[in-house]
């Protein structure tokens, strides 16, 4: 933009400058060295000299064929991920469909809000300590209530049991974000042309039609920000399991996040098995990104791009032939 012989682009320049200076030091750079180091002998604690391996793909082998802690790593990271997404995006949708229903007129929706989208805010480790101190054992409130109601005559120690570690893990990661994904579909909705939904209470559509007919194609951008996000903070998932069951039992919530911890801050500082690791999560990521991004693709729009293009080629062929 110029006025009155000014440049006034350079500032936009000037101010993004920290940003990309922030984001090479800490960020790019990082990235950069853990995918060089993935490819060396790099490990302990006292620095020594490094040396690139003679078959580069070692550590990634090892990993994927040698360790099954990482293999059941990566099992347990996407069995939590999914067992807590699936009834997190569900509740997400119903709510949003409740809050953003003009029929309902639904008071006190900001208060509702609020307490939905509080658990987000809630540090990690005061959760593991709630729900540590829930399922305590011999003496904890969900003994004493499984007691109070005859399902049991004795204590159950139900972070011993695998599944149930799992699932209460899976639980916890459903309950504190539930609400941001609620609150992020709602925006969503706010943003949709009310003309639509006008058009189809005109129509006769009940809210369910509507939902479904108008409300979830207008948030395909939206759920797909959700699912990639989503699927990315499933696959480094640290913070709950390792404050709340340090991967126990028998790493049955170990994540591949703990395992990579693990490796490279504990026994003997294996950084390069870590960064080995770290790529190969990385790598899934982007593929698994790139499957969400093709199957929740506007195929409409891609038809009638292909149509239009199709329909140039025909006129180009038509003109040539004229001439």
């Amino acid at each position: 933009m110029r006025r009155k012989g000014v440049n006034y682009s350079k500032y936009g320049y000037i101010f993004t400058f920290p940003f990309v200076l922030a984001f090479l030091i800490f960020s790019l750079y990082p990235i950069l060295y853990t995918a060089v180091i993935g490819f060396t002998d790099m490990q302990g604690l006292i620095p020594k000299p490094i040396h690139l391996l003679d078959d580069p793909f070692k550590n990634f082998k090892d990993l994927l064929f040698d360790n099954p802690s990482f293999r059941k790593s990566l099992t347990n990271t996407g069995l939590l991920w999914v067992v807590n997404f699936i009834p997190q995006i569900v509740l997400a949708l119903l709510l949003t469909a409740w809050f953003t229903n003009k029929r309902l007129n639904i008071r006190g929706q900001g208060t509702f809000k609020v307490l939905l989208y509080m658990p987000n805010i809630i540090t990690a480790s005061t959760i593991a300590v709630l729900f540590g101190s829930l399922f305590a054992y011999p003496m904890g409130p969900i003994n004493s209530l499984f007691q109070s109601l005859g399902w049991t005559d004795a204590p159950i120690f139900f972070l011993q049991d695998k599944t149930t570690a799992r699932g209460i893990v899976a639980f916890i990661q459903f309950w504190m974000w539930y609400g941001n994904t609620m609150i992020i579909l709602v925006a969503g909705v706010m943003g949709i042309n009310p003309a639509l939904f006008e058009s189809a209470a005109i129509d006769g559509a009940n809210g369910w039609q509507t939902f479904f007919r108008i409300t979830l194609p207008s948030l395909r951008t939206i759920l797909l920000y959700t699912l990639i996000t989503s699927m990315i903070g499933g696959l480094t998932m640290f913070d709950i399991p390792q404050l709340f069951l340090q991967g126990g039992p028998d790493n049955s919530t170990l994540t591949t996040s703990m395992f990579i911890y693990g490796q490279a801050f504990k026994g003997s500082y294996m950084y390069n098995r870590a960064a080995a690791a770290s790529m190969i999560l990385f790598v899934i990521a982007a593929i698994l990104s790139g499957l969400l991004f093709y199957l929740m693709r506007d195929r409409d729009a891609a038809r009638l791009k292909k149509a239009e293009k199709k329909h140039r080629k025909s006129a180009h062929a038509a003109t040539e032939m004229e001439v």
